[in-house]
């Protein structure tokens, strides 16, 4: 069998130096836009999970993983669906872990993964319309909907004695459907918002839309966006009007970047972000440092486990193909089974062999409900001398 080397995957990519015995997983993620500063370590921990199946040599006899990167921008639903046409057409993956962001991968699966039978399992596709989108049991996602991030960030304000507040978000799918849901959970905890006012990414100058959640008033600006566009562009006009001095943010704002770029600007500013803690994420970070990069950011974990979901499927079915992957993700993501964690793919693909059950645990603790969502757990954060530091989980 031929291994497969994280180091080696964008050689192959150029050189298209395939075999007979590849089994090709699309990796799609925005590599370019809002959310570039996240997309290369979700990449590395989904390639690290295929990576380990392939080194363990228990994986179906004579087939390799291998990954197959594309870009979905994020935020362009034409790009992304012209990348994801190329990985099945092109390419041949029998799978995709991604998409991203949700409008993309909304379309990603309406216009090519539905049309193709090709299963997607997404590790940050958060928005609550995707809970009902025709999917034919394809489309799978290892973080939660954003109905459930939006009572947990209004859960916070509340928390914090935070009583009014003016609110931003992303004009896109995943921005207004956060928005929605924290809306009508604030209300029903008795909180005020003064403005709801979405912001288009890309822009040089908020100015005009600070402007006006200014003048509409609240004690924190609530930011749902990109910490690499326009939700960062907000918090910066903020800043530098003098308009609010305090945010609440969601799981886009959340990166290291932001912290680089505004640092102790925003300290005393907090937020929700989906996250877990346990043996499984400490089991996940262990491999990641040993692997040479950082799982301490946003979804690195969902990316592991979503594309460790892909192979143990494929496993439990005895073969690698799309078919396979759809109809056996919720057997191998559930109990009854030995638990498996980080680390022990090689172990989970030997118990499935022989006739066993497992139960993936994963490094977020993996529970996918009838429709293929995730449960999944927030750390509740705040930023502390340019730092995120963590309060609590819910």
């Amino acid at each position: 069998m031929k291994k497969w080397l994280l180091a080696s995957a964008a050689s192959l990519l150029a050189t298209g130096a395939v075999t007979a015995e590849d089994a090709r997983i699309g990796v799609i993620l925005g590599f370019t836009g809002p959310i570039e500063s996240l997309t290369p370590g979700m990449a590395a921990s989904a390639e690290l999970a295929l990576s380990e199946v392939n080194d363990s040599g228990a994986f179906l006899t004579g087939i390799t993983l291998v990954p197959e990167r594309a870009d979905s921008t994020c935020i362009d639903a034409a790009a992304a669906t012209a990348a994801a046409e190329r990985l099945v057409t092109t390419d041949g993956v029998l799978a995709i872990m991604g998409a991203d962001c949700s409008g993309v991968t909304g379309a990603v699966l309406s216009n090519v993964a539905v049309p193709n039978g090709v299963p997607m399992i997404s590790p940050s596709a958060t928005s609550p319309a995707l809970s009902g989108a025709e999917d034919n049991g394809l489309f799978f996602r290892t973080a939660p909907s954003d109905a459930r991030q939006g009572e947990v960030l209004a859960q916070i304000l509340i928390e914090r004695d935070i009583g009014s507040v003016a609110v931003t978000y992303t004009n896109n799918d995943y921005g207004k459907g956060f928005a929605d849901s924290f809306e009508a959970a604030y209300a029903e905890l008795g909180g005020e918002i003064t403005l709801t006012s979405p912001h288009e990414d890309g822009k040089g100058d908020y100015s005009a839309e600070i402007g006006a959640l200014a003048s509409a008033g609240g004690d924190v600006l609530v930011v749902l966006g990109y910490s690499d566009q326009g939700g960062k562009g907000m918090i910066q006009a903020a800043l530098d009007t003098g308009a609010f001095d305090t945010f609440a943010m969601g799981d886009g704002m959340y990166s290291d970047a932001l912290l680089a770029d505004l640092g102790g600007d925003i300290d005393g500013s907090f937020g929700s972000v989906p996250w877990a803690e346990g043996e499984g994420a400490e089991a996940f970070s262990a491999l990641a440092s040993k692997a040479g990069f950082t799982a301490e950011s946003s979804y690195t974990r969902e990316s592991y486990d979503a594309a460790a979901l892909i192979a143990l499927a494929m496993m439990k079915g005895a073969e690698a193909s799309s078919a396979a992957v759809a109809a056996n993700v919720l057997d191998v993501a559930n109990a009854p089974g030995e638990p498996i964690l980080p680390g022990e793919l090689g172990k989970a693909l030997k118990i499935i062999a022989e006739g066993g059950e497992i139960d993936y645990v994963g490094a977020t603790d993996v529970e996918l409900g009838d429709s293929g969502e995730a449960a999944g757990s927030y750390r509740y954060y705040e930023i502390t001398d340019g730092a995120f530091s963590t309060v609590s989980f819910k």
